[in-house]
């Protein structure tokens, strides 16, 4: 219980503090944001070079017939290697990507009061605010958020959805509108890449499948080589989608022990596999750990939409892909996001609870 108020007490006084804040004192900067294992070359990833790296996968090529083994063929490449790849002509114009952005960065800009009638409460997870407390020692990620359920619909929290700028909710709505059927999409093209039934991941993640959207505003940091704008981790969902800022990089990815730049593609959506993938394709594509990390001079904005299955469907590896030679390599597991943040926290994974020692 002391525990408890403890990290209560902790979590308001960071909760008071908002990150943009502290860019603004960078001589007073917590203790609680520093990793002491950076140092010279914290920042340093390889870039990939375009003959070896992430893979551009054409949206549009997936559905047309003439086409789309060839792109179905990259993509399975995409997801057995780098567990992500780079979208393009997914339907969205350029015009539309910006505005998105736009309305965005025009929250951030907002006065602190402003924002504060959005704030999460301090054991919530939707509204504005950053990392929640949930362990002592606990490295806090250098970025402000805004957390969002944004599908269904009637379940989002309405008194944490921003209501200035006047455009926000339009746009997001239309956004979201524009990924759900992205991501029907792409777990049809990620089934039929391994052979499977088109709908057979749409089925797995069940009717009761929701979407949460993440607001990532990473303000310049005065200690780049020992702060991260968010630790190392795979994500919870079944698969990720990211708007990258439009010109500042950030997000690296973790192969073979090495880390690599994912760059910037004008008007691309890096979509990657999230753990519950994982899971259903019995690790044939394996959910990437990936980290962001900061820089001493621009400011970066992101975007990430998080497909996220029904909570009451039990997760486990497609029948189809358990055979002698890939006997089955997770248990079966239920409310996975559940279990997430718990050991995001930790810096574990908890996709790791679920694996079979073989």
């Amino acid at each position: 219980m002391a525990e408890s108020q403890s990290l209560a007490s902790v979590e308001l006084q960071i909760l008071g503090k908002t990150v943009q804040e502290l860019a603004l004192n960078p001589e007073n900067l917590p203790k609680s944001y520093i990793h002491e294992q950076g140092g010279a070359g914290f920042r340093d990833a390889l870039l990939p070079s375009e003959s070896e790296g992430i893979p551009v996968v054409d949206l549009h090529l997936l559905t047309s017939p003439s086409t789309a083994q060839q792109e179905l063929a990259k993509l399975h490449y995409a997801l057995s290697t780098w567990g992500c790849f780079q979208a393009i002509n997914h339907g969205m114009p350029s015009s539309f990507l910006d505005k998105v952005r736009e309305v965005s960065k025009q929250f951030f800009d907002l006065p602190k009061e402003e924002k504060q009638k959005y704030a999460r409460e301090p054991n919530g997870l939707e509204g504005y605010g950053n990392d929640q407390i949930l362990i002592q020692n606990q490295r806090l990620d250098w970025t402000d958020r805004v957390y969002l359920k944004v599908q269904p619909e009637d379940q989002g929290n309405l008194k944490v959805w921003p209501q200035k700028p006047n455009e926000f909710g339009s746009t997001i709505f239309e956004y979201t509108k524009n990924l759900k059927l992205l991501t029907e999409v792409t777990l049809k093209a990620i089934a039929n890449s391994l052979n499977l039934e088109k709908d057979c991941f749409v089925k797995e993640c069940g009717e009761k499948d929701t979407m949460f959207l993440r607001l990532n505003y990473y303000p310049a940091c005065p200690m780049p080589d020992h702060v991260l704008g968010v630790k190392p981790h795979a994500d919870g969902s079944s698969i990720t989608f990211l708007l990258q800022d439009k010109e500042v990089e950030g997000l690296q990815i973790l192969k073979d022990n090495h880390w690599f730049k994912v760059p910037i593609i004008p008007d691309a959506l890096v979509i990657n596999v999230g753990d519950q993938i994982e899971i259903m394709s019995n690790g044939i594509f394996q959910s990437p750990v990936h980290r962001v990390v900061v820089n001493a001079e621009k400011e970066r904005l992101t975007l990430a939409m998080f497909h996220i299955p029904d909570s009451e469907k039990v997760i486990k590896p497609v029948e189809k892909l358990v055979n002698e030679s890939r006997p089955k390599l997770y248990r079966p597991v239920k409310d996975y996001v559940g279990l997430y943040f718990q050991y995001y926290q930790q810096g574990r994974r908890p996709i790791e609870a679920s694996k079979i020692e073989l």
